[in-house]
């Protein structure tokens, strides 16, 4: 099992309604995610920068950010653009972050 994490941008005032759309996750994009490879999947949330800190347990070297052909996927960041930084396409800015310690 691996873990990954990445950050993305949130616009300012959305953390409610980020929130409230999250905590009503689609069934069958979390079934995709699942079904991909994500086995946890925590995002937190900076405050002060509205910045969004995303980590995943994957296996098999999957994770959520290589889903961007899936329609359902399509669907959800047309879903989330009127709250998030995103590129051309609706998929949210996304930054992969470097693992530097581990406690095991």
């Amino acid at each position: 099992m691996e873990t990954i994490a990445f950050k993305m941008k949130l616009k300012s005032g959305c953390k409610e309604e980020y929130k409230q759309r999250h905590n009503n996750i689609w069934p069958e994009l979390k079934e995709l995610l699942k079904d991909s490879g994500v086995v946890d999947y925590v995002i937190f949330f900076d405050e002060e920068t509205d910045t969004l800190f995303a980590c995943q347990k994957v296996r098999d070297g999957q994770n959520s950010q290589q889903l961007g052909g899936e329609k359902i996927v399509q669907t959800w960041w047309a879903y989330m653009a009127d709250i998030m930084e995103t590129h051309e396409d609706n998929s949210p800015i996304s930054i992969q972050l470097e693992e530097v310690f581990k406690l095991r």
